[in-house]
């Protein structure tokens, strides 16, 4: 084995694209390892001061935001990458375009937001908690910048904001504690961090001496975005739901106090995400560069990110699975001692949300985009109705049941009803063999 991976080692050195995607991927990495410890000190801090019940009112109504936020991005993000990386002329018609989009959708989810709320049970606190952080969708129009950079693999730009954005909102995290701020001074941090974070992004882009792109709108390109994006859109929709919809109607079933204990064992679970949005996305233009050089080499190619993605999250599953007492005992206090099984099983839902990361890409080259809203509409439903049945039996043991089963349905079972899919499945199968990611010449996949 080691014979066999020291030339390719070597080769992966010595190669310019390797060193360059490495390079983009390394700082993504960084970034996120950073989140990662500020989560860990200050996010569960944060956890541990509020306590259950408010750390589950804080949750409710960034799950509840989330939805909506969801809907402004329109789908666009991984479209604007791809049409950059094939269309590079026309930067500022597809950013400028891009942005404007985005506004608009910002406004419109807002009001949409507005007449949704008086469809809850939520008090005047409660919903005045998800304005204030639904206010930072407007500030996502500034993601068009973060398209460009991914799009010329120069990701370090974005991480360097991030982690700007990162600890600005740290800082006055820990200043809140210190001084015993009430609940409503934390929300608010909430839209403090997007708007840093858009302050951050504009300046880097400036920085590159391009031009600004504000004042490009064309509606031709407008109508070809959405003619493509709207099935993404309806695909982050569900996917934003699937995630957040569980604690959603916990604090209907089970109220605040369980959202919070949940929530603890779901951020653990969720913090490993970017993990594979990084590798996908830093991944997305040589995919795309691959399959222009020939099919053979597109496949083997994507099979060896699939298996990459899948054994990465089997191993994260083993350990925290291993480690899930002590880390929730030690990290969030006795309160939250109920968030163990919850972590456990809510773990190995990882396997699937890193193979989906790769699987969605594969979808959006070959431009499949409805299939990845087909995916997870049914994964949605199967989850939501999973909840419904296991929520009041098992309480919040039982989301996390109804969400595992949810995704490996929508991963395993129902690409068998589609023709087009079955070579995902396959492949997924194929992935489950991690030497596959070291093999050269065996295609593994017939058309």
């Amino acid at each position: 084995m080691i014979s066999r991976l020291k030339p390719l080692i070597l080769n992966a050195q010595t190669h310019q694209g390797f060193r360059k995607y490495f390079a983009n991927i390394s700082w993504m990495f960084g970034e996120q390892i950073l989140r990662m410890v500020a989560g860990l000190l200050v996010g569960v801090w944060v956890a541990r001061y509020l306590g259950p019940e408010q750390f589950g009112l804080f949750n409710y109504a960034i799950a509840f935001a989330s939805l909506f936020g969801s809907i402004a991005k329109l789908g666009l993000d991984s479209i604007v990458v791809r049409d950059l990386v094939q269309e590079p002329t026309l930067l500022k018609a597809y950013m400028g375009t891009a942005f404007w989009l985005k506004l608009v959708g910002a406004f419109l989810m807002l009001a949409i937001l507005a007449l949704a709320t008086l469809f809850t049970s939520n008090d005047s606190t409660t919903n005045l908690y998800v304005f204030i952080i639904a206010s930072g969708i407007i500030f996502q129009s500034f993601e068009v910048v973060d398209f460009y950079f991914q799009s010329q693999v120069l990701s370090k730009f974005v991480s360097i904001c991030k982690i700007t954005q990162l600890m600005i909102s740290s800082l006055i995290k820990l200043y809140l504690i210190l001084t015993g701020a009430d609940l409503f001074w934390f929300v608010l941090v909430s839209l403090v961090d997007q708007v840093s974070l858009a302050i951050s992004l504009y300046l880097a882009y400036r920085y590159q001496k391009l031009g600004g792109f504000f004042r490009h709108f064309d509606f031709t390109l407008a109508k070809k975005m959405i003619k493509d994006s709207w099935p993404l859109m309806l695909s982050g929709l569900a996917i934003m739901i699937y995630f957040r919809t569980d604690q959603i109607m916990i604090h209907e079933m089970l109220g605040a106090r369980s959202v919070g204990i949940y929530s603890a064992a779901i951020r653990l679970t969720e913090v490993w995400y970017f993990v594979p949005v990084i590798i996908a996305n830093s991944l997305l233009p040589s995919l795309i560069n691959a399959k222009k050089a020939g099919e053979n080499g597109y496949y083997i190619r994507l099979q060896k990110l699939y298996a990459l993605m899948i054994w990465i999250a089997i191993g994260i599953a083993c350990v925290m699975t291993f480690l899930s007492h002590w880390i929730i005992l030690t990290l969030y206090g006795e309160a939250y001692k109920d968030a163990v099984s919850v972590l456990m099983i809510s773990i190995w839902n990882g396997v699937f949300v890193f193979f989906g990361c790769a699987w969605s890409q594969w979808m959006l080259i070959e431009n499949r985009t409805r299939m990845i809203s087909f995916f997870q509409i049914n994964t949605l439903f199967f989850n939501v109705i999973l909840n419904l049945i296991l929520i009041p039996r098992f309480g919040i043991y039982g989301a996390a049941i109804a969400t595992l089963i949810a995704s490996s349905i929508g991963h395993t079972m129902l690409p068998l009803f589609i023709k087009s899919q079955r070579i995902a499945l396959k492949m997924f199968l194929n992935s489950l063999n991690p030497i596959g990611m070291f093999k050269e010449n065996n295609v593994f996949y017939k058309k």
